[in-house]
């Protein structure tokens, strides 16, 4: 989740409907600028114990971020609390019960995000190995109670902790036991984002199956294969799922700033700190009746920060962050941004892409996106085509793309070798979530803590 660092008198207030729509506007970008950022967040565990460290304790997340630091990255403060740092590679932030996150920097090409992601996981290696700490990359945590877990010190974490039981039941597993890899992409018009837009989150669900790495719950198989997934269908129906309105004749910028004001804030963020609006109406808030905040009136920065306060399977603000992958091992990691790139930034592979499932129907969408955390690549898609038939028709594209890019290293070889992981799980037909289910059942002897030897970084 983003890291807010500060709020000021100037921050311009939000004067009409036009002010709204332009972060979408501001997100065009030519061909040529077009960049790709890469997030992931890994689980932390002290490698004695398998114990989630807390954040003050001795040696654990705050000396985790502080020692981070020899690398040259920058801390971010909130009251007294170190709760991310910036630098380089972009930007490290903390999830709620202290999964640790790289929001990795805009780059040209998978070369440069495979090197960052190896940068950032080197270097929290070296500073865990001097702590005791280990990172899986998992969706899930395997072992873990929510009891067991500490909560980080980030003022909206508790706003946020205290209205999710309201909305629904799955909303505190989401915040304190979930870890997953996103990738961000740019566009160069409104035109251009829809057709990216409805590519991405109608493929949204392959992504998931591919990236299905999440078979586990307090020890014992959950029945899914990504339960991380499958969390996403009981946390807040308001600010969550696959948004059948960007399929509709006349999606764009003004229907998704619709969709934005409908859904409920969370808080607005004043002098350093975070004031709780959750559940209260961002319409209300542009009329000055915020009853929090009464007589105020938006700002710029604080739209932004609502935007950031949607959790759909794909979602907009001056870019589109595709949402729908499991935390997985270091080389997933570059897979999942090969697998966006190579069909989103070749317009020929977006053509084919979408010839796929542009005649897919709503309810082919949301059928798909309720089976596929428990079936994986087993999915039916329309017409009762495998997931995996289709999976492998997509790779294909997405290789074509990545070829047609010409983005070579210094060794002279291209991006498609990126997607290799993702070729391996079609040929085999069988996703992570799988081989763990395997592993766990065999020579594990259904002992969970083996996955800390076998799985970590």
């Amino acid at each position: 989740m983003s890291t807010r660092t500060a709020s000021t008198a100037a921050d311009p207030i939000i004067e009409s409907r036009d002010d709204l729509l332009a972060v979408f506007q501001k997100g065009e970008k030519p061909k040529d600028q077009w960049r790709i950022g890469t997030e992931h967040e890994k689980f932390v565990f002290w490698k004695d114990s398998k114990r989630a460290p807390s954040y003050e304790e001795p040696g654990g997340i705050h000396a985790l971020m502080i020692g981070l630091t020899k690398f040259g990255w920058t801390p971010i403060i909130e009251g007294e609390n170190v709760i991310g740092l910036t630098g380089r590679d972009g930007g490290i932030s903390l999830e709620p019960a202290g999964q640790f996150e790289l929001s990795g920097a805009p780059l040209d090409n998978l070369h440069e995000t495979c090197a960052e992601t190896g940068r950032h996981l080197a270097q929290c290696k070296e500073i865990g190995d001097k702590l005791g700490i280990g990172f899986l990359g998992l969706g899930f945590w395997p072992d873990k109670t929510r009891a067991e877990l500490p909560i980080m010190p980030k003022g909206r974490y508790k706003i946020m902790l205290d209205h999710m039981p309201r909305v629904g039941s799955l909303g505190l597993d989401m915040m304190l036991r979930t870890c997953t890899i996103q990738t961000n992409l740019d566009y160069s018009s409104e035109a251009d984002m829809v057709k990216k837009f409805r590519v991405s989150l109608a493929l949204q669900p392959l992504a998931t199956a591919l990236f299905a790495n999440s078979p586990f719950t307090e020890s014992k198989p959950n029945g899914y294969l990504s339960y991380r997934s499958h969390i996403w269908t009981d946390t807040d129906p308001k600010r969550t799922g696959m948004l059948p309105f960007v399929f509709e004749d006349g999606f764009g910028y003004e229907r998704y700033a619709d969709y934005m004001l409908d859904v409920p804030m969370y808080f607005a963020f004043r002098e350093g700190g975070y004031v709780d609006a959750a559940g209260l109406s961002f319409r209300d808030f542009l009329k000055g009746e915020l009853s929090v905040l009464p007589g105020e009136k938006p700002t710029k920065a604080d739209w932004n920060d609502h935007l950031s306060t949607a959790f759909p399977e794909v979602r907009l603000k001056s870019f589109l962050e595709m949402r729908g992958a499991d935390g997985g091992p270091w080389n997933k990691i570059c897979a999942l941004p090969a697998f966006w790139v190579g069909l989103l930034y070749d317009d020929q592979a977006l053509d084919a892409a979408w010839d796929l499932v542009k005649h897919w129907t709503v309810e082919d969408h949301h059928r798909i996106r309720e089976q596929v955390p428990r079936l994986a690549l087993d999915t039916k898609g329309p017409r009762g085509r495998s997931f995996l038939d289709l999976g492998k028709q997509v790779l294909e594209i997405a290789h074509e793309g990545l070829a047609a890019r010409q983005r070579f290293n210094a060794s002279g070889d291209d991006e498609t070798g990126f997607l290799t992981p993702l070729h391996e799980i079609v040929a085999s037909g069988r996703v992570p979530a799988q081989d763990l289910l395997d592993r766990y059942n065999g020579s594990w002897g259904g002992d969970i803590t083996r996955v800390y030897d076998e799985m970590a970084y």
